[in-house]
């Protein structure tokens, strides 16, 4: 795609109240990290009060994925997941707007010899990754240490796609975005030898997919992972980023390629991706996503698993 240009158009009056917000964000981001991440935390309580919807769509995906867990354990772990969002928000602001300089002083990165490795012998890599509510930040550190392309959908709003893009892109003027319908572009750049960023953790339909369990549960799994890494003849190399506890930035991990994979059959690689996806959200549950309804689409016959909305 081509890299995203400034239009007049976004000046018309319909976009004043986006540019305005996006003031308030920017000079809000320029205050010290350890406040931003005091205020992300209030953020975060206020929408756990009053975003209802949200919050029993996350409740009711711990009740699912950790049933072994007090009621109180789990109300403790959703209001520190609600927390880690409202965090996010700023993450998000700071991922684009902050300088690069500043911005690397988060990072403390783990395995980037595989991705330069990979690179070294020409060999293609998806990076797979999870969504995390670190998801954006955990991007934009790594991509300052290493090109890596991003699977992109366009945003609804052109001024809010622009600042986005721009936001994304500038960590690394190499970096490509493809668009996810663009299948024959995402394996034209892993034959080339290029690394894409790629998350197989949500629920995009049974049509695309197969059921197999994660958390002990039936889930919607895509086989794209398998399909990519086939076609595309690269490597799947999984990335965990976590925001560290004292304050000091962000724990990012990029692991070990996955062996002999693809395997036999889609339904062993799909249950070996959950697997793994099951240890890394076990490691860092509270900075998982669980307002996504992950497991909404079900086998035939099975019952819905979450209340309809309100």
């Amino acid at each position: 795609m081509d890299r995203p240009r400034f239009r007049a158009y976004f000046l018309h009056p319909r976009f004043w109240p986006l540019w305005l917000g996006l003031g308030l964000l920017w000079l809000t981001v320029q205050l010290p990290f350890r406040v931003l991440l005091v205020v992300g935390r209030l953020i975060g309580a206020m929408m756990y009060r009053f975003a209802t919807d949200r919050r029993v769509i996350a409740a009711r995906n711990l009740q699912l994925c950790f049933p072994h867990v007090s009621k109180a354990e789990r109300k403790r772990l959703l209001k520190a997941n609600f927390a880690s969002t409202g965090i996010a928000f700023f993450e998000m602001a700071m991922s684009w707007w902050w300088s690069r300089e500043r911005l690397a002083r988060l990072a403390h990165i783990e395995g980037i010899e595989h991705l330069k490795q990979a690179h070294a012998s020409g060999q293609g890599v998806i990076l797979m990754a999870l969504h995390f509510t670190t998801l954006e930040i955990g991007a934009a550190l790594l991509g300052q240490q290493h090109t890596i392309d991003g699977m992109y959908r366009e945003h609804k709003n052109p001024l809010f796609d622009f600042v986005q893009r721009r936001g994304r892109e500038r960590h690394n003027l190499d970096s490509l975005a493809v668009e996810r319908e663009d299948v024959r572009g995402m394996l034209k750049l892993l034959r080339a030898g290029r690394g894409i960023w790629y998350a197989p953790d949500q629920d995009y339909g049974a049509k695309q997919s197969i059921f197999v369990p994660l958390f002990g549960i039936q889930a919607a799994t895509v086989t794209a992972t398998s399909k990519f890494a086939k076609l595309g003849r690269a490597l799947v190399v999984p990335f965990t980023q976590e925001r560290l506890a004292d304050g000091s930035g962000y724990r990012l991990v990029v692991h070990a390629p996955l062996a002999d994979f693809p395997g036999e059959s889609d339904e062993a690689d799909c249950l070996r991706i959950n697997q793994w996806v099951e240890h890394a959200v076990a490691a860092c549950p509270e900075q998982y996503l669980w307002a996504h309804r992950r497991f909404k689409s079900r086998p035939p016959g099975e019952p819905k698993l979450y209340p309809k909305r309100g």
